[in-house]
């Protein structure tokens, strides 16, 4: 998809590319089934005959597929025209859509549930490569903007949305009314669809896949299982820490391939600083994020009694507000740049948190509510510039590589947040029950520390948001690190 880069005309300012408009439609449609039946797992545990434990398994499928298949997106989108990657990718995922929606028991419903993932999990990237070729370097904010609406919104609106479907019917209608929007979604595609690009004849690296899926996917179910209680987290360690041990062989590996020009995710991407300051950043945001989606729910729900549909009346605004406010933030990006931007936004995000510390049996709703949609508004503050900054630092052949590496760091920093949270949440009620101290106060309190960690750590946000610079001058595509490309204009 890299190959004839120089040969297409920029899009003209002003404008969002049609193929980009398309592309975004279709990653908040595939990107929102990550998150949308969060709200849903008692509906299942009941029609299923499933554990709890069972039943969290089609979240963590997904996550787990996600991070298994993302890195080989960079070597598959490199190989195929854009409508190739678009009708392959919309393909899988209403295959598992549809299968998700008939199935007889838990098992199909996780098979499924992995064969949507395994279709989402081109989408992102083949987005974001294809934005960075066809737009503009000055006119990226603007269109990055609504490219957040995607790959951000759409999981912070699935639990809302899921609420809402299931006070109409049962789980099977959350993958029912998806069908005919993707099908609509992917015919309309297909027939609009320009390819950018040519596809270019590369060979893959079988061990470099085999070792990515292991360690890529053995880090994220490991950190799923360090959210249970008993033996599993001990288990769980373990396949973290075989799971790092994977990574370190992948490295190496991508390593020694780079000198033949055949790398399955190029390394040299991390040697331009701009691009790591913003990986780092951002993997610390959907921590947040995804942090705050799994402790909220089991506050208002569990603690406060309220229904899903209220759950997700509830959240709904702070996603809707992120949504919303994506263009204005990209179009102020373009004008100022990152600081005056992401420091304010990494700032909120702290604050945000640390106001959750202080949840009670009577915070009043309309506190929750705040706090939520301060979090939202300063991630959509953060993400949409930090995206573009960090993409627009690396030079047009890294873009499928970059956008690789980023889609599978935020599947490990989502199943990290809500490891951490729910492990740290579990000991700390865990210890203050064995000292004698009722359930509802020993859930509180273990929530609440839950929250003044994910709120420590993301004051690092705010040290990385220092460092960056304002803008990057557009990489040059015969350079690969060149410290030019990483100079930033009016730091």
């Amino acid at each position: 998809m890299t190959a004839a880069i120089q040969e297409r005309p920029a899009a003209k300012a002003g404008r969002i590319p049609t193929v980009v408009r398309l592309l975004v439609l279709a990653t908040f449609v595939v990107i929102l089934n990550e998150t949308i039946l969060v709200n849903a797992i008692p509906r299942l545990m009941d029609s299923l005959h499933i554990t709890e434990q069972s039943a969290q398994w089609v979240s963590t499928a997904f996550m787990l597929t996600m991070a298994a298949v993302i890195p080989v997106t960079g070597w598959f989108l490199q190989r195929v025209t854009t409508r190739q990657a678009y009708a392959i990718a919309m393909g899988v995922f209403l295959a598992g859509t549809v299968l998700s929606a008939v199935a007889p028991s838990f098992e199909v419903l996780l098979l499924g549930r992995i064969v949507q993932a395994a279709g989402t999990a081109v989408m992102m990237p083949l987005l974001m490569t294809t934005l960075m070729i066809v737009v503009p370097e000055h006119d990226r904010g603007r269109v990055m903007g609504n490219v957040t609406l995607a790959i951000s919104v759409a999981p912070a609106l699935g639990p809302a949305v899921s609420g809402l479907v299931l006070q109409a019917g049962s789980w099977r209608m959350l993958f029912v009314v998806v069908v005919p929007i993707a099908g609509l979604v992917t015919l309309f595609g297909l027939r609009k669809m320009d390819n950018i690009g040519e596809p270019q004849v590369s060979s893959i690296d079988w061990l470099s896949v085999s070792v990515a899926t292991l360690g890529f996917g053995g880090l994220v179910y490991g950190l799923s299982l360090l959210g249970e209680s008993g033996d599993r987290v001990g288990l769980g360690i373990g396949i973290v820490v075989a799971g790092v041990a994977a990574i370190a062989v992948f490295v190496v590996r991508q390593l020694k391939l780079q000198r033949t020009g055949t790398p399955l995710m190029d390394l040299r991407t991390l040697k331009h600083r701009t691009y790591g300051l913003s990986l780092a950043l951002i993997s610390v945001g959907f921590l947040a994020m995804l942090g705050s989606m799994i402790l909220l729910p089991l506050y208002l729900q569990n603690m406060r009694g309220l229904s899903p549909l209220e759950t997700g009346l509830l959240v709904m605004p702070g996603g809707l507000a992120m949504g919303l406010l994506g263009p204005t933030v990209g179009k102020l990006f373009d004008r100022f740049g990152s600081r005056p931007l992401v420091l304010p936004g990494s700032i909120g995000m702290v604050l945000a948190l640390g106001g959750f510390t202080q949840v009670s049996m009577t915070m009043p709703y309309w506190q929750v509510l705040g706090l939520h949609t301060l979090l939202m508004v300063s991630l959509a503050a953060t993400f949409t510039p930090v995206f573009t900054l960090g993409m627009g630092a690396l030079p047009p052949h890294l873009y499928s590589h970059g956008s690789s590496m980023l889609g599978t760091l935020q599947q490990v920093a989502a199943a990290f947040g809500t490891a951490l949270v729910v492990t740290v949440m579990s000991a700390r009620s865990g210890q203050l029950a064995d000292e004698g101290v009722a359930a509802a106060p020993a859930a509180l309190s273990g929530m609440k520390l839950a929250f003044g960690v994910a709120a420590a750590l993301t004051v690092v946000t705010i040290v990385v948001a220092a460092k960056l610079p304002r803008r990057v001058a557009a990489a040059d595509d015969a350079q690969d690190h060149d410290s030019a490309a990483e100079q930033p204009v009016g730091s």
